[in-house]
């Protein structure tokens, strides 16, 4: 058997030592680059998670101010309605207040005109009862006064007459 191989011989430790050497060598020399390596993996994936999360709060940021506008655009909105629909109350307060005034004048204009209207006849039918009272107090007279003599058929005609005339 070769000497190197064999555990009691100098050689064996010698090449033993040399391989367990070159190992940590290799190891050594390969290890801190696969270490590197694993960690530069790492820190881009750390990295890349960093940059799409300020990617995403950028766009969140820009979407909340987009809605605090289109908010802000739309309170400025319901009150510029709000305002309108005020103003066209009031106009439609006034309007109303308008018609009802004229209403209220076109109706007292006509019961004055009603009111007119009925006294006039009022007036009429006192003037017609007044007549025909006249005419028959004047009968009356006459016809005590021609009560003593013959009564003429021409003058009672006459006096007939005289109501119907005086209405």
């Amino acid at each position: 058997m070769p000497a190197f191989l064999n555990p009691a011989a100098a050689e064996f430790w010698v090449a033993a030592g040399l391989v367990i050497f070159l190992a940590i060598v290799i190891f050594v020399a390969k290890a801190p680059r696969a270490i590197a390596g694993a960690l530069d993996a790492q820190a881009a994936k750390i990295q890349s998670d960093l940059d799409e999360a300020a990617r995403i709060r950028d766009e969140a940021q820009k979407l909340l101010a987009e809605l605090q506008a289109e908010r802000e655009t739309a309170e400025r909105q319901a009150k510029d309605m709000l305002a309108a629909a005020q103003e066209q109350v009031r106009l439609y307060e006034a309007d109303a207040k308008a018609k009802l005034e004229e209403s209220l004048a076109r109706r007292q204009k006509l019961t004055e005109q009603r009111i007119q209207v009925a006294e006039a006849q009022a007036e009429s039918e006192v003037r017609a009862a007044a007549a025909e009272l006249a005419a028959q107090m004047a009968e009356q007279v006459l016809a005590q006064r021609l009560s003593g003599a013959k009564s003429d058929p021409l003058i009672d005609k006459a006096i007939g007459q005289m109501a119907g005339k005086l209405q």
